[in-house]
């Protein structure tokens, strides 16, 4: 069971004083918090690629390949590209050099985007969101399969018979496919036997999941790979503080106002203090509590809908970086340790 961090890099407005942090020391501090879970043993370390001004990190390799430099073993992996208003070229590339800079331990996660200010950025039209989607992943994996491409497809220029450099050190650089839980995206997952991730978020009870991730595997083993070896991840809001109601305290303020202000556009209901406390009750889809609530929400999650591995995402909106350090540390020394022991001990007795 592998375990680690993703961020967006958000720069909201601090809730209790009204500043709002710019995006160069947000960007700094993300590098810190990534040298952090290298130093307490975490698995993996994510960040997702944004273009608003609200977010800081519109390009995941550069802030990934700043802290490869300064981290010895944890993987380092987008969460997510936005692949249907990117050119997987260069997506390759960057990761590669990416790969190369950490002595093999990047990895690209992809997905169609749910914020869809890249599209009229980069001049796609989002009648094209599908179809973007599926002809860039098939010029992705082509790269990724092989150093000199030959490839013709309705959205991007051809590719006769060139090479794509660099190389990554690993064999077959690592493609994830990233989902907000819909079955086509599990289906397209389970076909190419691509690694899955779940954004599990939101007004949802985790076990919820459970068939998404059967469907995927079924689909996996229809298609003739070998599913039992298909990493499967979620990626879930969440804090850890030394009791579980600091954590909640803690937490609170920036997930009300940024899920609010997400609420506002895309016209949904606003967002309540009830709604948050739902979601922190153990089947709920936030993991916020001490280190022994988060650990066995994990273990819960593992053992019930089948993850392999597990994203906190902290913090979600702007808060005191001092707090998200120390939510990083307690995830690495004190939860880590536990589900692991736990799981390993779970998995032996199935064998």
């Amino acid at each position: 069971m592998e375990l680690g961090i993703s961020t967006f890099v958000e720069t909201t407005p601090d809730v209790q004083t009204g500043e709002t942090i710019s995006h160069a020391e947000r960007l700094r501090e993300v590098v810190e918090e990534m040298v952090l879970a290298d130093q307490v043993g975490l698995d993996v370390y994510g960040v997702g690629e944004h273009h608003r001004h609200d977010y800081a990190a519109s390009s995941p390799a550069v802030v990934l390949a700043a802290g490869a430099a300064l981290t010895s073993s944890i993987r380092l992996t987008s969460a997510v590209m936005i692949l249907s208003s990117a050119d997987p070229v260069r997506v390759f590339q960057d990761f590669a050099t990416l790969d190369g800079l950490s002595n093999g331990r990047a990895e690209i996660m992809v997905g169609r985007g749910s914020f869809l200010e890249s599209f009229p950025l980069f001049g796609y039209d989002l009648k094209d969101y599908e179809a973007l989607f599926d002809e860039k992943l098939e010029l992705l994996l082509s790269i990724q399969k092989s150093e000199i491409v030959n490839w013709s497809g309705k959205h991007r220029p051809a590719i006769p018979n060139l090479g794509i450099y660099p190389r990554p050190v690993q064999d077959s650089l690592p493609i994830w496919i990233g989902s907000a839980g819909s079955p086509e995206s599990a289906i397209r997952a389970g076909s190419l036997g691509l690694p899955f991730v779940l954004a599990i978020i939101g007004g949802v009870r985790p076990l919820d999941f459970a068939p998404q991730v059967q469907l995927y595997r079924k689909t996996a083993a229809e298609a003739g790979h070998d599913a039992s070896r298909l990493p499967v991840a979620s990626h879930s809001h969440g804090f850890i503080a030394a009791s579980t109601e600091l954590a909640k305290e803690k937490f609170f303020p920036s997930t009300y106002a940024r899920t609010n202000v997400r609420a506002a556009e895309k016209g949904m209901p606003p967002y309540h203090r009830s709604d948050y406390d739902a979601a922190c009750e153990f089947e709920g889809a936030l993991y916020v509590g001490d280190p022994e609530t988060v650990a066995n929400k994990i273990i819960h999650l593992r053992k019930h809908v089948g993850v392999t591995r597990f994203f906190l995402h902290v913090p979600h909106g702007t808060m005191p970086h001092t707090d998200v350090m120390e939510a990083i540390r307690l995830l690495g020394t004190e939860v880590a340790p536990r589900v692991r022991e736990e799981i390993a001990r779970w998995e032996a007795g199935l064998r």
